[in-house]
């Protein structure tokens, strides 16, 4: 009897101390995963801003008061110098509460409108979606730590929905994000993102975070694009976006997607949010290879020019079918009719949006290597160097470096003028387009015609890229002679 007692106290006990640890062991886990959480948002955190925009006309009024700024120059926005503006305004009343609400850097200011960024340079370059900062005409960047500067646009490429920022006044050296080579990340993985929803850190410059799971890759942007759209289409129509399974409220692009490590892999974007559209989830623009390269073009404030290959597809075949190509492009003499296009620089090409997504993120210039399924059923190497895509843009163009003008002059790719919807893809001539010709410059003189004269030769030598005609009229010595085709015909520089 006595025996039978003491196992079955001994049964209870152990009954107990099982049930113990297994409620212990769900409360390390929460524990674990929100010191994952916690040491991935210190590692983040200090690189992201709080981007403030006004697009008020009300700064005409204090032009004086405003460094750095040109009317002339897109993206030269300047600063705004308040006290100045309201000491100088201290007879009318109007003016000194006009100059309150236009400060920005203000504490208690209220934007016009919002977003967020990532800072990608210690001396002052900030990552953050194109539509944040679209039309602005003061922009303000403010950081953890209640630091900030406004800033100018550095270099914006609407295809791309992406925009670099520099901080006109650097509040010392910057803590950067960095994106890591090589982080594989993969559907239904925890992810963080740290941003400034409905701008509630302007004040003090501090991100929030939400977490969840990478609920979806390769999606779409939230519903159909408009007629306008399909004749200017963005990169996230490419099905090239990260899905995750919370929503992005208005304010969280240009925010970052992290993993649990504090990998970097997204840009947030509000996509749906700015569409007006239900979403289950939130979108981010990944931080691949791809997208780096036209990150680190607008980081050198260079315009991102998009690869071309020149060629029509045959859209009733499987897979990538080439239907024509061009004469004179790319293309030409390398791919043929029936060649099916399997990988480009090892890339698999599964569809038409494969095909225009990384032929455009290789930027026009770059040597590409393709692999080609021929009609014959053998597979071979082509390579060919990529010309660039004809993207018509709502605005000016921004970049803060472009190729000094020669004689007034700017050229760029004769493909921009034979793509649709202004042209065929029947053929592309050699040479380089005119692009711009400034007013009473030698170049305006002879009567060279912007984005209609195309020159083949400089002093007797060809060119075919942008490239080689600078290259060939820096090493000319004495007065340079064009050589311009349609009709063809000779002009003399000095």
């Amino acid at each position: 009897m006595r025996l039978r007692v003491v196992i079955a106290i001994l049964t209870i006990v152990i009954g107990q101390c099982i049930s113990a640890r297994a409620q212990d062991d769900p409360l390390k886990q929460s524990l674990a995963l929100e010191s994952a959480i916690q040491k991935a948002l210190a590692k983040v955190e200090p690189s992201i801003a709080c981007v403030l925009v006004s697009r008020s006309e009300g700064f005409r009024k204090f032009a004086r008061f405003q460094r750095h700024a040109s009317s002339s120059e897109p993206g030269v926005l300047g600063d705004f110098q308040f006290q100045k503006a309201f000491d100088a305004s201290s007879f009318n009343l109007g003016m000194q509460d006009l100059a309150r609400r236009l400060n920005l850097a203000a504490l208690d200011a209220v934007p016009d409108s919002y977003g967020s960024g990532v800072v990608i340079d210690a001396k002052g370059l900030v990552l953050t979606n194109f539509h944040v900062v679209k039309d602005a005409v003061k922009i303000y960047v403010r950081l953890p730590g209640n630091t900030g500067s406004y800033a100018n646009i550095h270099a914006a490429d609407e295809r791309s929905d992406l925009a670099v920022l520099r901080l006109l006044d650097v509040p010392g050296e910057l803590p950067v994000l960095k994106r890591t080579p090589d982080v594989v990340i993969r559907k239904g993985q925890f992810v963080l993102a740290v941003c400034h929803p409905f701008a509630a850190g302007f004040r003090d410059g501090s991100p929030s975070v939400s977490w969840g799971m990478l609920s979806n890759l390769r999606r779409r942007v939230p519903g159909e694009p408009n007629e306008i759209d399909r004749r200017r289409p963005r990169l996230h129509y490419y099905g090239v976006l990260l899905q995750t399974d919370f929503r992005l409220n208005v304010g969280s692009s240009g925010g970052a997607l992290v993993d649990l490590r504090g990998n970097w892999i997204g840009l947030t974007t509000a996509q749906a949010a700015i569409a007006g559209g239900e979403s289950s989830g939130g979108f981010a623009m990944p931080v691949d290879a791809r997208i780096q390269r036209i990150i680190d073009t607008l980081a050198r404030g260079e315009e991102v020019e998009y690869g071309f290959l020149g060629i029509a597809l045959n859209t009733l075949s499987d897979g990538v079918t080439v239907r024509t190509v061009a004469q004179g492009s790319p293309s030409d003499g390398i791919l043929h009719e029936g060649d099916r296009i399997l990988r480009i620089n090892g890339f698999p090409i599964a569809d038409s949006d494969d095909l225009f997504l990384n032929a455009a993120a290789f930027l026009a210039g770059t040597t590409i290597e393709l692999d080609v399924l021929g009609r014959s059923g053998s597979t071979r190497k082509a390579t060919m160097t990529l010309a660039k895509s004809h993207w018509p843009s709502t605005g000016p163009l921004i970049a803060s470096r472009r190729p000094a003008p020669v004689h007034g002059l700017r050229v760029d790719y004769t493909s921009l003028l034979y793509q649709p919807p202004f042209g065929t893809l029947s053929y592309v001539p050699k040479g380089v387009l005119v692009r711009d010709v400034a007013a009473d410059s030698p170049a305006a003189r002879v009567g060279l015609r912007p984005e209609r004269d195309i020159i083949v030769k400089v002093n007797e030598t060809e060119v075919t890229s942008p490239r080689a005609f600078y290259d060939t009229i820096k090493a000319a010595k004495g007065p340079i002679e064009l050589t311009l085709t349609d009709p063809e015909r000779k002009v003399r520089l000095p």
